[in-house]
Protein backbone atom coordinates (compact mmCIF):
# COMPACT_ATOMS: atom_id res chain seq x y z
CA UNK A 1 0.00 0.00 0.00
CA UNK A 2 1.51 3.41 -0.97
CA UNK A 3 0.43 6.78 0.07
CA UNK A 4 -1.74 7.62 -3.04
CA UNK A 5 -3.99 5.02 -3.26
CA UNK A 6 -7.49 6.70 -1.54
CA UNK A 7 -8.21 4.97 1.94
CA UNK A 8 -11.77 4.61 3.47
CA UNK A 9 -12.57 6.04 6.77
CA UNK A 10 -14.63 3.13 7.33
CA UNK A 11 -13.94 0.32 9.73
CA UNK A 12 -16.02 -2.62 10.17
CA UNK A 13 -16.37 -2.34 13.91
CA UNK A 14 -17.81 1.40 13.04
CA UNK A 15 -20.07 0.76 9.91
CA UNK A 16 -21.12 -3.45 9.37
CA UNK A 17 -23.56 -3.20 12.20
CA UNK A 18 -26.81 -4.88 11.30
CA UNK A 19 -29.81 -3.38 13.54
CA UNK A 20 -32.90 -4.90 11.62
CA UNK A 21 -34.01 -8.77 12.19
CA UNK A 22 -31.50 -11.52 12.19
CA UNK A 23 -32.28 -14.70 10.74
CA UNK A 24 -31.71 -18.44 12.74
CA UNK A 25 -28.02 -20.09 11.89
CA UNK A 26 -29.01 -22.97 10.35
CA UNK A 27 -31.41 -20.55 7.84
CA UNK A 28 -28.43 -18.69 7.53
CA UNK A 29 -25.98 -21.79 7.29
CA UNK A 30 -28.03 -22.78 4.55
CA UNK A 31 -27.81 -19.82 2.49
CA UNK A 32 -24.04 -19.28 2.90
CA UNK A 33 -23.95 -23.49 1.40
CA UNK A 34 -26.46 -22.12 -1.41
CA UNK A 35 -24.28 -18.61 -2.29
CA UNK A 36 -21.42 -19.83 -1.88
CA UNK A 37 -22.26 -23.49 -4.56
CA UNK A 38 -24.10 -20.51 -6.93
CA UNK A 39 -20.58 -18.61 -6.86
CA UNK A 40 -18.03 -21.74 -7.42
CA UNK A 41 -20.96 -23.51 -10.07
CA UNK A 42 -20.39 -19.90 -12.02
CA UNK A 43 -16.66 -19.78 -11.45
CA UNK A 44 -16.42 -23.99 -13.18
CA UNK A 45 -18.60 -22.62 -16.09
CA UNK A 46 -16.39 -19.93 -17.39
CA UNK A 47 -14.45 -21.78 -20.11
CA UNK A 48 -17.36 -23.15 -21.37
CA UNK A 49 -19.75 -19.61 -21.05
CA UNK A 50 -17.20 -17.94 -23.50
CA UNK A 51 -17.77 -20.74 -25.79
CA UNK A 52 -20.92 -19.12 -26.74
CA UNK A 53 -22.22 -16.22 -28.80
CA UNK A 54 -21.82 -12.28 -27.48
CA UNK A 55 -25.53 -12.50 -26.92
CA UNK A 56 -26.32 -15.76 -25.04
CA UNK A 57 -23.40 -15.00 -23.17
CA UNK A 58 -24.40 -12.01 -21.79
CA UNK A 59 -28.04 -13.49 -20.78
CA UNK A 60 -26.65 -16.15 -18.58
CA UNK A 61 -24.50 -14.08 -16.95
CA UNK A 62 -26.94 -11.73 -16.11
CA UNK A 63 -28.87 -14.11 -14.71
CA UNK A 64 -25.93 -16.14 -12.88
CA UNK A 65 -24.84 -12.71 -11.27
CA UNK A 66 -28.31 -11.73 -10.23
CA UNK A 67 -29.00 -14.86 -8.84
CA UNK A 68 -25.98 -15.08 -6.79
CA UNK A 69 -27.28 -12.07 -3.83
CA UNK A 70 -30.38 -13.65 -3.82
CA UNK A 71 -28.74 -17.40 -3.17
CA UNK A 72 -27.54 -15.18 -0.24
CA UNK A 73 -30.70 -14.09 0.53
CA UNK A 74 -30.57 -10.04 -0.84
CA UNK A 75 -33.21 -9.21 -2.98
CA UNK A 76 -32.51 -7.17 -6.19
CA UNK A 77 -34.43 -4.19 -7.05
CA UNK A 78 -33.53 -2.83 -10.61
CA UNK A 79 -34.46 0.70 -11.75
CA UNK A 80 -33.56 2.07 -15.44
CA UNK A 81 -33.67 5.34 -15.71
CA UNK A 82 -32.33 5.82 -19.05
CA UNK A 83 -31.97 3.53 -22.38
CA UNK A 84 -29.20 0.96 -22.87
CA UNK A 85 -26.40 1.92 -25.03
CA UNK A 86 -25.97 2.41 -28.79
CA UNK A 87 -24.71 -1.08 -30.30
CA UNK A 88 -21.06 -0.94 -30.72
CA UNK A 89 -19.91 1.59 -28.40
CA UNK A 90 -17.39 1.69 -26.10
CA UNK A 91 -19.11 2.20 -22.12
CA UNK A 92 -17.38 3.14 -18.89
CA UNK A 93 -19.75 1.61 -16.18
CA UNK A 94 -18.86 3.31 -12.99
CA UNK A 95 -20.26 2.86 -9.62
CA UNK A 96 -20.09 3.63 -6.27
CA UNK A 97 -18.44 0.35 -4.06
CA UNK A 98 -19.74 -0.91 -0.62
CA UNK A 99 -19.46 -4.42 -0.81
CA UNK A 100 -18.12 -7.55 -2.32
CA UNK A 101 -22.12 -7.74 -3.36
CA UNK A 102 -21.55 -4.60 -5.74
CA UNK A 103 -19.58 -7.06 -8.37
CA UNK A 104 -23.00 -9.36 -9.36
CA UNK A 105 -25.42 -6.52 -8.98
CA UNK A 106 -23.11 -4.30 -11.66
CA UNK A 107 -23.08 -7.46 -13.72
CA UNK A 108 -26.88 -8.37 -13.63
CA UNK A 109 -28.19 -5.40 -15.48
CA UNK A 110 -24.19 -4.61 -17.21
CA UNK A 111 -22.09 -7.22 -17.61
CA UNK A 112 -18.52 -6.27 -18.77
CA UNK A 113 -14.82 -6.62 -18.43
CA UNK A 114 -14.41 -5.84 -14.73
CA UNK A 115 -11.17 -3.66 -13.57
CA UNK A 116 -9.51 -5.44 -10.83
CA UNK A 117 -5.95 -4.94 -8.95
CA UNK A 118 -3.11 -7.41 -10.30
CA UNK A 119 -2.79 -9.53 -7.21
CA UNK A 120 -5.76 -11.43 -8.23
CA UNK A 121 -4.58 -12.72 -11.06
CA UNK A 122 -2.06 -14.80 -8.95
CA UNK A 123 -4.67 -16.28 -6.65
CA UNK A 124 -5.34 -20.04 -7.14
CA UNK A 125 -8.62 -20.80 -9.65
CA UNK A 126 -9.94 -17.68 -9.00
CA UNK A 127 -7.32 -15.54 -10.72
CA UNK A 128 -7.12 -18.03 -13.69
CA UNK A 129 -10.93 -17.52 -14.08
CA UNK A 130 -10.78 -14.35 -14.01
CA UNK A 131 -8.57 -13.63 -16.79
CA UNK A 132 -10.85 -15.78 -18.68
CA UNK A 133 -13.70 -13.55 -18.11
CA UNK A 134 -11.71 -10.69 -19.33
CA UNK A 135 -10.85 -8.90 -16.50
CA UNK A 136 -8.12 -5.92 -17.17
CA UNK A 137 -5.70 -6.80 -14.18
CA UNK A 138 -4.04 -3.25 -13.21
CA UNK A 139 -1.22 -2.27 -11.06
CA UNK A 140 -2.13 -0.26 -8.46
CA UNK A 141 0.45 0.00 -5.74
CA UNK A 142 2.85 1.84 -8.33
CA UNK A 143 2.24 5.40 -9.00
CA UNK A 144 4.01 4.80 -12.09
CA UNK A 145 2.17 2.23 -13.62
CA UNK A 146 -0.73 4.51 -13.64
CA UNK A 147 -0.37 5.54 -17.63
CA UNK A 148 0.05 1.82 -18.51
CA UNK A 149 -3.15 1.24 -16.75
CA UNK A 150 -4.98 4.22 -18.26
CA UNK A 151 -3.93 3.10 -21.83
CA UNK A 152 -5.30 -0.64 -21.26
CA UNK A 153 -8.82 0.69 -20.24
CA UNK A 154 -8.84 2.95 -23.08
CA UNK A 155 -7.74 0.12 -25.73
CA UNK A 156 -10.94 -1.86 -24.02
CA UNK A 157 -12.94 0.78 -24.50
CA UNK A 158 -11.99 1.55 -28.64
CA UNK A 159 -12.24 -2.03 -29.05
CA UNK A 160 -16.32 -1.24 -28.27
CA UNK A 161 -16.42 -3.28 -24.73
CA UNK A 162 -17.92 -1.91 -21.58
CA UNK A 163 -15.25 -1.87 -18.43
CA UNK A 164 -16.85 -1.92 -15.04
CA UNK A 165 -15.12 0.21 -12.76
CA UNK A 166 -15.30 1.34 -9.03
CA UNK A 167 -13.25 4.79 -8.90
CA UNK A 168 -13.81 5.61 -5.17
CA UNK A 169 -10.49 2.93 -5.39
CA UNK A 170 -11.74 1.53 -2.08
CA UNK A 171 -14.90 0.25 -0.43
CA UNK A 172 -17.21 2.75 1.72
CA UNK A 173 -19.60 1.70 4.34
CA UNK A 174 -22.65 3.52 2.34
CA UNK A 175 -23.72 5.58 5.40
CA UNK A 176 -22.21 8.60 4.61
CA UNK A 177 -21.38 10.85 1.66
CA UNK A 178 -18.78 7.93 0.52
CA UNK A 179 -15.12 8.92 -1.67
CA UNK A 180 -14.41 10.81 -5.00
CA UNK A 181 -14.41 9.40 -7.93
CA UNK A 182 -10.38 8.94 -9.01
CA UNK A 183 -10.41 11.07 -12.10
CA UNK A 184 -7.37 8.91 -14.25
CA UNK A 185 -10.20 5.67 -15.13
CA UNK A 186 -12.01 9.19 -16.74
CA UNK A 187 -8.92 9.77 -19.44
CA UNK A 188 -9.43 6.10 -20.50
CA UNK A 189 -12.93 7.37 -21.27
CA UNK A 190 -11.80 10.59 -22.64
CA UNK A 191 -9.20 8.95 -24.99
CA UNK A 192 -11.18 6.64 -26.46
CA UNK A 193 -14.33 8.44 -26.74
CA UNK A 194 -16.50 6.13 -24.96
CA UNK A 195 -19.70 6.78 -23.13
CA UNK A 196 -19.79 7.01 -19.31
CA UNK A 197 -22.48 5.21 -17.33
CA UNK A 198 -23.26 6.03 -13.61
CA UNK A 199 -24.92 3.70 -11.53
CA UNK A 200 -25.94 4.07 -8.12
CA UNK A 201 -25.69 0.81 -5.68
CA UNK A 202 -27.69 1.10 -2.00
CA UNK A 203 -28.82 -1.33 0.43
CA UNK A 204 -32.04 -1.47 2.66
CA UNK A 205 -33.47 -3.07 5.68
CA UNK A 206 -37.08 -2.68 6.77
CA UNK A 207 -35.23 -0.77 9.72
CA UNK A 208 -34.16 1.95 6.90
CA UNK A 209 -36.99 2.36 4.77
CA UNK A 210 -37.37 6.34 6.21
CA UNK A 211 -33.59 7.07 6.59
CA UNK A 212 -33.02 9.26 3.13
CA UNK A 213 -29.92 9.89 1.64
CA UNK A 214 -29.31 13.33 0.03
CA UNK A 215 -29.91 11.76 -3.03
CA UNK A 216 -33.04 10.23 -2.32
CA UNK A 217 -31.46 6.81 -1.61
CA UNK A 218 -32.16 5.41 1.68
CA UNK A 219 -29.25 4.94 4.48
CA UNK A 220 -26.97 2.38 3.87
CA UNK A 221 -28.03 -1.67 5.21
CA UNK A 222 -24.41 -1.96 7.59
CA UNK A 223 -24.29 -5.66 7.64
CA UNK A 224 -23.41 -5.44 3.66
CA UNK A 225 -20.50 -3.33 4.24
CA UNK A 226 -17.34 -4.76 3.67
CA UNK A 227 -14.65 -2.29 4.36
CA UNK A 228 -11.28 -2.05 6.21
CA UNK A 229 -9.90 -5.40 7.40
CA UNK A 230 -13.11 -7.33 7.37
CA UNK A 231 -12.37 -10.63 6.49
CA UNK A 232 -14.51 -11.91 3.90
CA UNK A 233 -15.50 -15.47 5.98
CA UNK A 234 -16.93 -12.71 8.66
CA UNK A 235 -18.65 -10.68 6.02
CA UNK A 236 -20.21 -13.44 4.12
CA UNK A 237 -22.11 -14.62 7.47
CA UNK A 238 -23.01 -11.17 8.43
CA UNK A 239 -24.76 -10.93 5.18
CA UNK A 240 -26.65 -14.21 5.54
CA UNK A 241 -27.47 -13.73 9.17
CA UNK A 242 -29.32 -10.43 8.48
CA UNK A 243 -32.55 -10.60 7.71
CA UNK A 244 -34.76 -8.92 5.31
CA UNK A 245 -31.57 -7.00 2.99
CA UNK A 246 -32.42 -5.71 -0.39
CA UNK A 247 -30.21 -4.29 -2.99
CA UNK A 248 -31.24 -1.42 -5.29
CA UNK A 249 -29.00 -0.55 -8.62
CA UNK A 250 -30.45 2.99 -10.45
CA UNK A 251 -28.93 3.04 -13.81
CA UNK A 252 -28.61 6.15 -14.33
CA UNK A 253 -28.85 8.42 -17.54
CA UNK A 254 -25.48 8.46 -19.64
CA UNK A 255 -22.34 10.71 -19.90
CA UNK A 256 -20.44 11.65 -22.83
CA UNK A 257 -16.93 12.01 -22.17
CA UNK A 258 -16.04 15.52 -23.24
CA UNK A 259 -12.43 15.99 -23.53
CA UNK A 260 -12.91 20.15 -23.17
CA UNK A 261 -13.80 19.54 -19.67
CA UNK A 262 -11.08 17.19 -18.70
CA UNK A 263 -11.46 14.26 -16.59
CA UNK A 264 -11.50 15.71 -13.36
CA UNK A 265 -14.74 17.35 -14.59
CA UNK A 266 -16.47 13.93 -15.92
CA UNK A 267 -15.06 12.38 -12.46
CA UNK A 268 -17.24 15.38 -10.26
CA UNK A 269 -20.23 14.96 -13.16
CA UNK A 270 -20.13 10.80 -12.85
CA UNK A 271 -19.89 11.27 -8.74
CA UNK A 272 -22.69 13.62 -8.23
CA UNK A 273 -25.03 11.58 -10.29
CA UNK A 274 -24.23 8.52 -8.16
CA UNK A 275 -23.39 10.03 -4.77
CA UNK A 276 -24.46 13.66 -5.22
CA UNK A 277 -22.25 16.88 -4.99
CA UNK A 278 -19.09 16.16 -2.89
CA UNK A 279 -18.48 18.16 -0.02
CA UNK A 280 -14.76 20.27 -0.91
CA UNK A 281 -12.89 18.92 2.25
CA UNK A 282 -9.92 20.50 3.84
CA UNK A 283 -7.13 18.42 4.04
CA UNK A 284 -3.88 17.66 4.33
CA UNK A 285 -3.48 14.08 2.67
CA UNK A 286 0.36 13.10 2.09
CA UNK A 287 0.67 11.45 -1.30
CA UNK A 288 -2.16 13.25 -2.75
CA UNK A 289 -0.87 17.06 -3.27
CA UNK A 290 1.97 17.28 -0.44
CA UNK A 291 0.08 20.22 0.14
CA UNK A 292 -1.96 20.54 3.50
CA UNK A 293 -5.44 22.54 2.95
CA UNK A 294 -5.57 21.80 -0.71
CA UNK A 295 -9.48 20.87 -1.44
CA UNK A 296 -9.84 16.97 -2.15
CA UNK A 297 -12.30 18.08 -5.43
CA UNK A 298 -9.79 19.62 -7.56
CA UNK A 299 -10.51 21.96 -10.85
CA UNK A 300 -8.70 20.50 -13.90
CA UNK A 301 -9.67 21.19 -17.40
CA UNK A 302 -7.01 20.43 -19.32
CA UNK A 303 -6.78 17.36 -21.33
CA UNK A 304 -3.64 15.69 -20.55
CA UNK A 305 -2.82 12.41 -21.96
CA UNK A 306 -2.18 9.14 -20.45
CA UNK A 307 0.78 9.71 -19.97
CA UNK A 308 0.53 12.92 -17.97
CA UNK A 309 -2.10 11.09 -15.38
CA UNK A 310 -1.01 10.38 -11.81
CA UNK A 311 -4.06 10.50 -9.66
Amino acid sequence: MTGWLPVAPCTPDGCARHTGAVRAPLPAALLLLSGCALVLLGAACVPLVRLLGAGPRRRLTRCWARAVPQAFGVRVRVRPHAPDRAPGGGELVVANHISWLDIPLVASVLPGRMVAKREIRCWPLLGSLAALGGTLFIDRDRLRALPAAVRTIATALRSGSRVVVFPEGSTWCGRGGGGAFRPAVFQAAIDARATVRPVRITYRTAAHSTAEHPTGSVAGAGAVAFVGADPLAVSLWRVVRAAGLTAHIDVLAPIPADSEDGRRALARRARTAVLGPEEPRRTGLSGLSGRPGQTAVASDRANRPAESVHH
